[in-house]
């Protein structure tokens, strides 16, 4: 996974105004941003029933009516695109979401108390570590069935490492500047110092990590629909399409896998790219 700077730099105006330039990352926000409006409006967008069934046309070919052709039981693959990108986004958000959530608590109550409480949860993200987050989503979902509650559940724990880690390091160096130590003197309370102190600071580098871990996320998420342990038919999942049209592609009927797989690659290069852009406008990493 890329790997991301620990602690906040300083930023200067001129990469400021270079990050605000950077094309890269634009065009890297326009996409995720066009995809969520796809996953928010995708049913209301979509041209047909993306579960209607014509079985005389099945994996037909691109025509004025189906503008990308039909699926292995005569469905509209454009339909089934856009009404699939909310299955295939919404389950990454979740797994990074909550995965953000408790790894930001984490960091910040191992940093803040140190000692004995921090060499523990070290010790802990070290074994979860350990663990593959796909493999873990599969073990969990071969013994509670397929669906995705359990692998969000699997891949929430199996991604805390990877904001915790990073969010730790950075809170340490915060934990021990002189601004801390003088809102102690002056009686402020703990959570006030978290909260409109050590967060605000820190979040810009919890922003690039979870931006950066979504792409992750959508990969084990779609690898799991892949293996059959995720969405179930007829779901128009992204990862459950490149399946299902999986036996079709010895046929020379590739479109339905080619589709699905090419929007899961721009998905996932467009939030690597836009967490590196805004690792360099929010962090003054450089290039």
């Amino acid at each position: 996974m890329t790997a991301l700077p620990t602690a906040l730099s300083t930023r200067t105006p001129a990469k400021r105004r270079t990050g605000r330039r950077d094309p890269l990352t634009l065009v890297a926000g326009g996409v995720v941003a066009l995809f969520v409006l796809l996953a928010v409006l995708g049913p209301l967008l979509a041209p047909h029933d993306p579960n209607a069934v014509d079985l005389l046309n099945v994996n037909a070919g691109p025509s004025g009516a189906h503008w990308l052709g039909m699926d292995d039981t005569g469905r509209d693959l454009l339909s089934r695109l856009i009404a699939g990108a909310r299955a295939t986004l919404a389950a990454p958000a979740v797994v990074i979401a909550v995965s953000t959530a408790l790894g930001t608590l984490l960091a910040l109550t191992a940093a803040w108390f140190g000692g004995w409480l921090d060499r523990f949860v070290s010790g802990a993200l070290d074994v979860v570590f350990g663990f593959p987050g796909l493999i873990m989503a599969v073990l969990v979902a071969a013994v509670f069935g397929a669906g995705l509650t359990a692998p969000i559940v699997a891949l929430s724990i199996a991604y805390l490492p990877l904001i915790t880690r990073v969010v730790r390091s950075a809170a340490i160096k915060e934990r021990h500047l002189p601004y801390v130590a003088a809102l102690q003197l002056l009686g402020a309370p703990t959570a006030r110092i978290w909260l409109r102190h050590l967060l605000p600071n820190l979040l810009p580098l919890v922003l690039v990590q979870a931006t950066i871990g979504f792409g992750y996320a959508l990969l084990d998420v779609a690898a799991i629909s892949f293996l059959g342990l995720g969405s179930q038919p007829p779901d128009p999942e992204w990862g459950l399409m490149v399946a299902n049209g999986a036996p079709s592609i010895l046929a020379g009927q590739p479109q339905q896998s080619l589709y699905a797989g090419i929007a899961i690659l721009i998905v996932v290069v467009a939030f690597n790219l836009l967490g590196t852009g805004l690792s360099r406008r929010l962090l003054g990493e450089s290039a």
